[in-house]
């Protein structure tokens, strides 16, 4: 069994594909995470999302490159051990539909060696005490995405992979949900997270990787990305009443958002138009928004689409 160099380094891919006889699910992708790391990764349905989370779990086998998990690959006889430490939540949870929370839960939590007690302690966590006797069949789908996300919580996994894991809970369980990712990531549980829905998903994450059509387009932290798409700032003052309009070098900046004054404003430039706007007595606030994901996510996928049409134009003029 080897060992990772860097022990804090949970999971490691090195140029790895996987290759479907008229599909390229995933096309060289080095990926890494720390313990204690909560890993975003983003991409429409199809991207390769829930391909790589079938290698790491050890589902599937790449085609070409390397897995690492834990110092071994999942898919080897060695990597038994490793499996109960490891939590999952599939895209679609679907359980015994004649068993009641309970029985489901204690099963699973039976098959990691954990005992009926932990197994109500994390439907407690989970908020579904009060339906933990009746059958799974009368569950709600966010009743059961409460269910799944017990079972992924068994034995305070080292290592949790979750698949669109806010899919049918309401805002309040979304809430709750990313407080529990919170919590086991500060007691060191590495998360990988895979979601489409990105609004909320921004300040629970370290970093984010973009996938498209198994290709990866970016990967960092939010402050990174930020930085290599180089998307403006929007910055919105109170209490000028119009004065920005007579203002020259302020006026290239403004938006033509109705009658708004709102600026948008290149990260190089922010400092020097907040001193500026600040000489004004007249301010009375100012708003300060740089881009979010889910803008830094469209401008990657944009970009990749005008390569990809880019190339095939160039193809055809061959």
């Amino acid at each position: 069994m080897t060992h990772s160099v860097n022990d804090s380094r949970l999971v490691t891919l090195k140029q790895v594909g996987k290759h479907y006889p008229k599909l390229i699910a995933l096309d060289s992708i080095d990926m890494h995470l720390d313990q204690g790391e909560v890993l975003g990764l983003f991409g429409h349905n199809g991207a390769g999302k829930t391909t790589m989370m079938k290698l790491i779990l050890g589902v599937i086998s790449p085609s070409s490159g390397q897995v690492e998990v834990m110092g071994c690959a999942p898919d080897s006889k060695t990597a038994w051990h490793m499996r109960t430490r490891i939590g999952y939540l599939p895209e679609n949870v679907s359980f015994y539909e004649q068993l009641t929370g309970l029985e489901v839960l204690t099963y699973f939590a039976r098959l990691k060696g954990y005992s009926k007690k932990h197994a109500m302690a994390l439907l407690e966590q989970v908020g579904i005490t009060y339906a933990m006797k009746r059958q799974v069949k009368t569950y709600s789908k966010g009743m059961r995405q409460r269910l799944g996300l017990a079972q992924a919580f068994i034995g305070q996994p080292k290592l949790l992979l979750l698949d669109e894991p806010t899919v049918g809970l309401d805002p309040i369980a979304t809430a709750e949900f990313y407080q529990t990712v919170d919590q086991l990531k500060s007691q060191g549980t590495s998360v990988i997270l895979c979601s489409h829905v990105l609004p909320g998903v921004e300040q629970h994450i370290d970093r984010a990787m973009i996938l498209s059509s198994g290709h990866l387009l970016a990967s960092g932290s939010l402050a990174e990305l930020r930085t290599q798409v180089d998307l403006p700032i929007r910055i919105k003052p109170y209490g000028l009443n119009g004065t920005l309009r007579q203002d020259a070098q302020l006026m290239q900046y403004l938006t033509g958002e109705n009658t708004q004054d709102i600026l948008l404003v290149p990260e190089k430039d922010k400092l020097a138009i907040l001193r500026q706007l600040l000489s004004y007595p007249s301010l009375q606030n100012i708003d300060v928004e740089p881009a979010n994901l889910e803008q830094v996510y469209q401008h990657y996928l944009m970009q990749h689409q005008h390569q990809n049409q880019h190339d095939t134009a160039a193809e055809h003029r061959e």
